[in-house]
C-alpha cells in the first residue's frame, strides 16, 4: 500500500538514494536539492517520502505560499526503477488529501509546474483534475486545481 511519510532524520538518506531516469533529469530536481529548499522554507513546507510498504519509491514536497495564498507541489518524483506502477497517481491522491487539511493556512488552490516534455506527468496531472493556467516559464508550464 502506498503511503506518505514525513522526511526526517530516520529516512532522509533514503530520499538521497532515489534515482531519476536520464530523461527526468531535465524535468525534476533531485531530492538532495529539494531537501535543501525544504530546510530554507521549513516554516511553510513539508517534504515526504512516497512509500510502498517500508520501501521509499519516490519523493514530493508540499509548500504553502503565504503571499498568494496557495499550496504548491514541488519536485514530485518516482524512482526510475519504480515508474509505471501507479505510484505517482496514488501519491498524488494522498498529497491532495493532505493539502485539504490546510496544514499551513487557508487556501483551496493547488499549483504545480511540469516540464512540457514530461508527457507522462502531464497526462497524470490533467487526469487528476489539474488544468493549465497559461503561465509558462522557459520549458515549464503551470497547472492548478481547486480542492
Amino acid at each position: 500500500m502506498i503511503n506518505l511519510r514525513k522526511i526526517d532524520e530516520e529516512n532522509f538518506i533514503d530520499a538521497f538514494n532515489l534515482k531519476l531516469g536520464e530523461e527526468q533529469k531535465k524535468c525534476v530536481s533531485n531530492p538532495i536539492r529539494s531537501l535543501a529548499q525544504a530546510y530554507v522554507y521549513r516554516e511553510q513546507c513539508q517534504p515526504f517520502g512516497i512509500y510502498d510498504g517500508d520501501e521509499m519509491v519516490g519523493y514530493v514536497m508540499v509548500i504553502y505560499d503565504y503571499d498568494i495564498p496557495e499550496y504548491d507541489i514541488w519536485h514530485m518524483m518516482i524512482d526510475a526503477s519504480k515508474q509505471g506502477k501507479g505510484y505517482g497517481r496514488a501519491a498524488l491522491e494522498q498529497i491532495i488529501a493532505y493539502i485539504k487539511t490546510k496544514p499551513f493556512g487557508s487556501s483551496d488552490k493547488v499549483t504545480l509546474t511540469c516540464n512540457k516534455d514530461n508527457f507522462g506527468a502531464l497526462k497524470l496531472y490533467l487526469k487528476m483534475g489539474f488544468t493549465e493556467t497559461g503561465v509558462e516559464d522557459e520549458d515549464e508550464i503551470e497547472l492548478s486545481m481547486i480542492t
